[in-house]
């Protein structure tokens, strides 16, 4: 019998993918991990200087992220945030049958705003066109509109995932 939780939150930046992860984790009591934090020195000095990564700057990144998913299978699972923007992503992350899928999505001028105020993030509010235009929306998972509260969308997550 599985004894282990795998949750992968996708959506573009600013989305709230690390809001909404480090919330289940806490209340589902598996660590969480932000992509953003795997990147190799490489992609973060493209990025900040506002360069969107290609497929093969992210393939090691991905890798590795996979890599976590499939450790954290022998302690009981983990929430990862990844932006996951394409299909061939989400292949590379879909190391399990079982794992959770769940699409932040949002107006665009909204998450504008949101990112906007962002500080000391390497992600520019200016590359979000850019994730838009590669954002390739999944037909699997739950799609969780960003428009309510931190708290509505750990609900909605929450009841997502008793199914």
């Amino acid at each position: 019998m599985k004894k282990y939780k795998l949750i992968i939150i996708t959506g573009v930046s600013g989305t709230g993918k690390t809001t909404l992860g480090t919330a289940l984790s806490e209340k589902l009591g598996i660590p969480f991990y932000d992509a953003d934090h795997f990147h190799p020195i490489e992609n973060i000095a493209k990025m900040s200087a506002g360069i969107p990564l290609n497929d093969e700057d992210r393939k090691p990144w991905l890798q590795s992220l996979a890599n976590k998913l499939e450790e954290s299978k022998t302690s009981g699972g983990c929430v990862l945030a990844c932006s996951a923007l394409k299909e061939s992503y989400r292949k590379i992350l879909s190391i399990d049958p079982s794992i959770h899928w769940i699409h932040l999505k949002g107006d665009r001028d909204l998450i504008w705003e949101r990112m906007k105020a962002r500080k000391n993030h390497y992600m520019k509010a200016e590359m979000l066109d850019s994730q838009f235009a590669t954002w390739e929306e999944p037909d699997y998972g739950h799609k969780l509109s960003i428009a309510q509260s931190p708290e509505a969308m750990l609900e909605e997550a929450l009841d997502f995932l008793k199914k």
